[in-house]
C-alpha cells in the first residue's frame, strides 16, 4: 500500500462564525491509499480546533503511518494498527478509515452504503442548511439565498441571539429550524431561560449543545428534565462509549465523522444511540464532498441530517453526493462504487 497526503485550503462563501470564533478559510488534509493492484481509496481529515487538532497534527500523524501495515482487505485490523500509532488524532484516523472503506467497497464492487448493508433511499434524505452567526442584514441575505432548502440550522449561543432570530424570522417566518448553541450558554439557568424563550417559536425542532460538554452531568440532566425543546449532544458525544452519559443528559446526539474517527466509528456511535432510544443526527465541519459523501453513506441510521459543509465553500475540489433543494442524492455521482466521489476536472 502506498500513502499520499496533502493539505487543501477551503474558502468559505461567507465568514463562518459560531459561538467559539470565526474563519474565512478552513484547511483540511486529503489522504489517498493505493494498493499494488491499483485500487485506491480517498479520505479527508477536517480537524477540530476544539479538540486540539489541526492540519499540522494530521500531517504529523500521517508521517508516522507505515502504509504497508494497512489493507483494504482488513479494515478493522488496519484501524487497530492506526490506533496504536498514537492516541486521539480522530480527524486523521477519520481520513484513513474513509480511504480504507472506499478501497474495500470498490473491491467488492459496491457503494459503501451497500458494503455496510445499509442502503440509501434516493429522494428521501433531507439535509438542513446552516446559517452562521452574523449581522441581521447578512442573516436575512443568507436565508433568502437558500430559500429552496426546506430546513435551516441556525448558530446561536451569543448575546445577540434575539437579534439573530428576529432577522431570520423577518424573511422566513415559517421555516422549520434547528438551533446550535455550540456550548454558548454557560449556566443551566441561562440555558433554560433561552430555551423557554425559543420555545415560543413552534417551528424549532431541537437545540444542540446548549451548555459546555464539561458541565456537571447533574446540571445537564436538570436542564433536560425542564427543557421545553428537545436537546441534542454534539461536543458531548464522540464515541459509542459516551451513550450512557448522553442518554441521561440529552434527547438526541449529533455524530460527526471527524469526532468518531471515520465511517466505522460513526456507524457504531449512531447504532449505539439508536439502541439507547436517542434521536440521531449526522453533522459535519467545513468539508469537501469527500467527507460529506462519507457521512451520507450513513444516512439510513439518522433521524436528521446536517451535512452541508461542501456547499458552504466556494472551491469544492470533488464531486459526490448532491443536496439540491436540501435533498441528498447520489443519482449523478460520477462513481458507482466505494465512496462514489471523484475529483473535479478543473479546480
Amino acid at each position: 500500500m502506498k500513502l499520499r497526503f496533502w493539505r487543501r485550503d477551503l474558502h468559505l462563501r461567507y465568514t463562518w462564525t459560531i459561538a467559539r470564533g470565526s474563519e474565512d478559510v478552513a484547511p483540511v488534509v486529503l489522504v489517498e491509499l493505493t494498493a499494488a493492484d491499483g485500487t485506491s481509496g480517498i479520505g479527508e481529515a477536517s480537524p477540530i480546533q476544539r479538540y486540539n487538532e489541526s492540519v499540522d497534527t494530521v500531517e504529523a500523524f500521517c508521517r508516522r503511518v507505515d502504509a504497508t501495515k494497512l489493507s483494504f482487505d482488513d479494515v478493522p485490523g488496519s484501524m487497530k494498527y492506526l490506533d496504536a500509532v498514537a492516541p486521539g488524532n480522530m480527524a486523521a484516523k477519520c481520513a484513513f478509515n474513509i480511504a480504507l472503506l472506499d478501497g474495500a467497497a470498490k473491491r467488492a464492487q459496491k457503494p459503501i452504503y451497500n458494503f455496510l448493508d445499509l442502503g440509501f433511499r434516493e429522494n428521501h434524505h433531507v439535509t438542513s442548511f446552516t446559517i452562521g452567526i452574523d449581522t441581521p442584514e447578512m442573516i436575512r441575505k443568507k436565508v433568502l439565498e437558500v430559500a429552496a432548502y426546506p430546513v435551516l440550522k441556525v448558530k446561536v449561543g451569543v448575546p445577540e441571539d434575539r437579534e439573530i432570530m428576529a432577522a431570520l424570522r423577518a424573511v422566513a417566518p415559517d421555516k422549520p429550524l434547528r438551533l446550535d448553541a455550540n456550548e454558548g450558554w454557560k449556566t443551566k439557568e441561562e440555558a433554560l431561560e433561552r430555551l423557554e424563550w425559543l420555545a415560543r417559536d413552534s417551528k424549532i425542532q431541537f437545540v444542540e449543545q446548549p451548555m459546555p460538554a464539561s458541565t456537571n452531568p447533574k446540571d445537564l440532566a436538570w436542564l433536560k428534565q425542564r427543557s421545553p425543546l428537545p436537546l441534542f449532544g454534539d461536543e458531548s458525544y464522540h464515541h459509542a462509549k459516551d451513550v450512557a452519559h448522553c442518554a441521561e443528559c440529552f434527547h438526541g446526539v449529533n455524530v460527526k465523522l471527524a469526532k468518531t474517527g471515520g465511517i466505522s466509528g460513526g456507524f457504531e456511535a449512531l447504532s449505539a444511540a439508536r439502541k439507547a432510544g436517542l434521536k440521531t443526527m449526522i453533522g459535519c465541519m467545513i468539508e469537501t464532498s469527500v467527507l460529506i459523501s462519507a457521512a451520507a453513506h450513513l444516512a439510513e441510521l439518522c433521524d436528521y441530517l446536517d451535512i452541508d459543509g461542501n456547499v458552504l465553500i466556494k472551491d469544492d475540489p470533488y464531486l459526490g453526493v448532491t443536496s439540491e433543494k436540501g435533498i441528498l442524492s447520489f443519482a449523478n455521482a460520477p462513481e458507482k462504487n466505494g465512496l462514489r466521489v471523484s475529483a473535479r476536472t478543473s479546480g
